[in-house]
């Protein structure tokens, strides 16, 4: 005796009962909170792209121990106690400007291949502007295509294009940042501008507060010489505050440096993480 034949009726009324729990599954699961799927899972993963300005070079040898910008961010937001827990990669280079990023294959190398990235922090412009060859003119679409390969490489994040800090006077810096701030536009990206938080620490904590002191040992006169020998790095002697400059503040070119000490990076971390985070809390309050 042959089994009897199932309703078609029935059948289909099954599957469409299957389906609709299946696509109720999903729906619910698209609505739940997805962590960042990064180097560390549930962690919203920052990349920080530049040059020196963004590296902190000179801070990482006089005091290896930190913590450093990128590690300071990540504690400021912690301390604000409702942000979720970050990871800040910090991918600036010394000396870089866009053109060379690309050319020399380091972008291909380091960048890419980082996982999960939700923002990236941009900053370029001041060896741009001394070593591009027509920076008026390059400079913006350089800019442009580094925009463009990240978009490919990493879909998913948000870029933040950010305003160099005073490390010229303020026309050099304007003809920076007004490239920068044409860019943001074009490519309708948020524009981080930090320049105007770092000049007011300046003018408040002193001009030469926020940048440390390296200068040419075989310039220093020689009966200091025994003195500075502690603060010997390579041929230079290298000081992150206004330690030695009752001594040698008087030496032609002894402030001439430019660049951040931890006080100035300091700075840099607090805005960031300020930055950050007003997108986390306005991301978090979204419909």
């Amino acid at each position: 005796m042959q089994p009897l034949a199932r309703p078609l009726s029935s059948c289909s009324s099954s599957g469409q009962i299957f389906s609709l729990l299946v696509w109720g599954f999903l729906g619910l699961v698209a609505l739940l909170p997805r962590p960042a799927q990064a180097e560390h899972d549930g962690k919203v993963q920052v990349l920080l792209l530049g040059d020196s300005t963004i590296e902190g070079s000179i801070p990482r040898i006089t005091n290896p121990q930190g913590p450093h910008v990128e590690q300071m961010i990540e504690l400021l937001a912690a301390a604000e106690g409702d942000l979720p827990p970050i990871h800040v990669i910090n991918k600036g280079l010394s000396g870089e400007y866009i053109q060379r990023l690309i050319d020399s294959g380091r972008y291909d190398r380091e960048v890419p291949g980082l996982p999960g990235i939700d923002y990236v922090f941009i900053r370029y412009g001041l060896n741009d502007h001394g070593r591009r060859m027509d920076f008026t003119t390059n400079f913006g679409p350089d800019f442009q295509g580094l925009i463009g390969r990240l978009r490919k490489d990493h879909p998913q994040a948000k870029m933040i294009l950010m305003s160099v800090i005073p490390y010229f006077d303020e026309a050099g810096s304007e003809e920076i940042n007004r490239i920068v701030r044409q860019v943001v536009e074009k490519e309708q990206l948020p524009f981080f501008d930090i320049y105007p938080a770092y000049a007011r620490a300046l003018q408040q904590q002193g001009a030469n507060s926020l940048n440390y002191r390296r200068y040419p040992i075989d310039q220093v006169p020689e009966k200091y010489q025994a003195l500075v020998k502690p603060y010997v790095h390579g041929e230079r002697v290298v000081v992150m505050d206004n330690e030695l400059d009752a001594v040698l503040g008087h030496l032609p070119g002894w402030y001439g440096d430019r660049h951040p000490n931890l006080a100035g990076y300091n700075v840099i971390a607090v805005e960031t993480a300020k930055y950050l985070a007003e997108m986390l809390r306005a991301k978090k309050s979204a419909p």
